[in-house]
């Protein structure tokens, strides 16, 4: 019995072996683009692909929560959804129905703390359709935006947040994670979805002022990936985009100071749900700095998987958990860490927090297998890669990469800060990154008394 489990260990190690040499041969790929600046400081970003007859179009405007002045959260959401309903030339609620008239996919905006984007894949064919639709809202939003239009997206933009946050389960404990995280002078302190005071505050004076800080085209940068002439996509380009004048160049915020908590802090949350649940967070590099990769991989290995660590003993052997997460949110200023467990029935967030914490005790005392590492590694890239299959992912991932590293063909150096980690990176990393007593803990109780949402009753 011992010599099979010698053989196995040695198998194992082997096939890891095979596996990471087998990675870091294969060529790295890349995702060829062109990129240029117009007279008015729209940077331009062309990648071009026949695999598929179609085309998208990927506009991020560099401004998201992070950036709104003080007593006006939620701008940023705010403007997502003002960006849709008309412009000089494009009439009320017309957007979308241009689009679904020309076949148009994946079409929709985003908001978060660093940006917020506006995106349609389209035929090949209907590539200026797009291009002129999303130049006329450049150009002309305010041509269009009334007292009605503002009042309406107000409103749909709060029972966004009510829907989202105040009457769903667990809702308000990442506000109250973001409080303890960081401070109110941090500019990831607010959460994106708004404030219902900043909201009500809110003048149509102001919103028209928010846009020509933010929405100009020396503030944005725009992908159009897929099956395109280069050529012919930059004279349309220069038609729809290049009469848009320029403005003064806003002050986006691009860095902040690193987050240091003193110990640790623990939410007490009572919440009218079924089951109790624990959530563990730690303030963590930002997006592509050292140590973000090898917490990706932390975070795979310990969740990722019927076989990893915290999902075999809370879900499998323990049968203590229902549900077992982690991962690395990375973001442009700073990320977090995050683990969360939901605890089943006749169980405490106590007993997952317990066993949480065993598992993290042992990567920072030994370094995971190579098996586990390599494994870890393999399904990032693998990630990576599959998600250039949609045209829409891709022109995003190049928009990203552009804002973040100011690379937008970053694609094969991500890949390769992947490829070059180690096992020790990983436990380093744990070691450097998740320490036990520096985070914010927080405890969610069943309460029937208690809204859904949850209410926070103390903290140390």
């Amino acid at each position: 019995m011992k010599f099979r489990v010698l053989l196995c260990a040695s198998l194992a190690a082997a096939a890891a072996l095979v596996s990471s040499i087998a990675l870091a041969q294969r060529p790295l790929p890349a995702l060829p683009v062109q990129t240029y600046a117009l007279g008015n400081g729209l940077n331009v970003i062309l990648h071009e692909d026949h695999t598929t007859p179609v085309v998208a179009v990927d506009v991020w405007y560099h401004v998201g929560s992070k950036d709104e002045p003080a007593g006006r959260n939620g701008f940023a959401h705010l403007f997502e959804h003002l960006m849709f309903q008309g412009s000089k030339h494009v009439g009320e609620d017309q957007f979308f129905q241009f689009l679904e008239r020309a076949g148009a996919s994946d079409r929709n905006g985003t908001t978060s703390t660093d940006r917020t984007n506006y995106f349609e894949t389209v035929p090949s064919n209907r590539l200026e359709l797009a291009l002129w639709l999303e130049s006329d809202r450049m150009g002309f939003l305010l041509d269009h935006v009334d007292q009605k239009t503002f009042e309406e997206q107000r409103k749909v933009v709060k029972n966004e947040k009510r829907q989202n946050y105040d009457d769903a389960p667990y809702g308000h404990v990442s506000q109250f994670q973001h409080d303890a995280l960081y401070p109110t002078s941090h500019p990831y302190h607010n959460l994106t979805i708004g404030s219902y005071e900043d909201l009500d505050r809110a003048t149509l004076d102001d919103v028209r002022k928010f846009f020509q800080t933010f929405y100009l085209p020396n503030n944005a940068s725009l992908v159009v990936a897929g099956d395109i002439d280069p050529q012919k996509t930059r004279a349309l380009i220069d038609k729809y985009f290049g009469t848009i004048h320029r403005g003064p160049m806003p002050q986006v915020i691009t860095q902040a100071p690193a987050v240091e908590l003193k110990g640790e802090t623990t939410l007490q949350i009572d919440a009218g749900v079924e089951l109790g649940r624990v959530y563990i967070t730690w303030p963590t590099p930002a997006a592509y700095k050292p140590g973000d990769a090898a917490l990706d991989l932390a975070a795979n290995v310990l969740t990722q998987g019927k076989s990893s660590r915290l999902f075999k003993r809370l879900v499998y052997d323990l049968q203590i958990a229902k549900d077992v997460s982690a991962y690395q949110a990375s973001a442009q200023l700073a990320s977090t860490f995050e683990i969360s467990a939901t605890a089943k029935k006749g169980h405490t967030p106590e007993e997952l927090l317990k066993v949480i914490d065993e598992e993290l005790g042992k990567l920072r005392a030994q370094a995971p297998s190579d098996a586990e590492t390599e494994r870890a590694k393999t399904s990032f890239e693998t990630d990576l890669i599959f998600g250039l299959e949609r045209m829409g992912s891709r022109a995003d991932l190049l928009n990203h990469y552009h804002q973040v590293t100011g690379d937008p063909g970053y694609f094969p150096k991500n890949i390769e800060r992947y490829r070059v980690l180690r096992s020790a990176d990983v436990q380093r990393a744990v070691q450097s990154f998740l320490p036990e007593h520096k985070r914010v803990v927080a405890i969610v109780r069943p309460d029937p008394k208690a809204p859904a949402c949850g209410v926070l009753k103390g903290g140390r």
